[in-house]
């Protein structure tokens, strides 16, 4: 479970860090290197996620969808100083509670 969680936040933080890099880029006028190492960066998080050991690509994907979001939470707190109010930690947790389902709920 340990692994699950560190690919899970490994590819988060591939996937937004390479979109804030492109933002940078395409919105805020930054250099070119910064698009090019977004893009290396989103290529990176498609391979990461790869490594899960689940087996449906879905299930993977939507649980990945609420690590996301709690990652571009902490993203917008840490990065772009923007405090996250309790509706934020409130939908965070709400799909936190929705991934666990979906990754480890029993199945027959």
């Amino acid at each position: 479970m340990i692994f699950t969680v560190f690919l899970f936040v490994v590819a988060g933080l591939a996937e937004i860090g390479g979109g804030y890099l492109i933002w940078l880029w395409l919105r805020e006028g930054k250099p070119l290197y910064l698009g090019i190492f977004g893009g290396i960066a989103l290529a990176l998080y498609g391979v990461i996620a790869t490594f899960q050991s689940f087996s449906s690509f879905g299930r993977i994907f939507a649980a990945y969808g609420g690590i996301f979001i709690v990652l571009s939470v902490l993203w917008g707190w840490g990065i772009d100083k923007k405090t996250p109010d309790l509706y934020d930690w409130i939908g965070a947790g709400i799909c936190l509670a929705g991934v666990s389902v979906m990754l480890w709920a029993p199945r027959g």
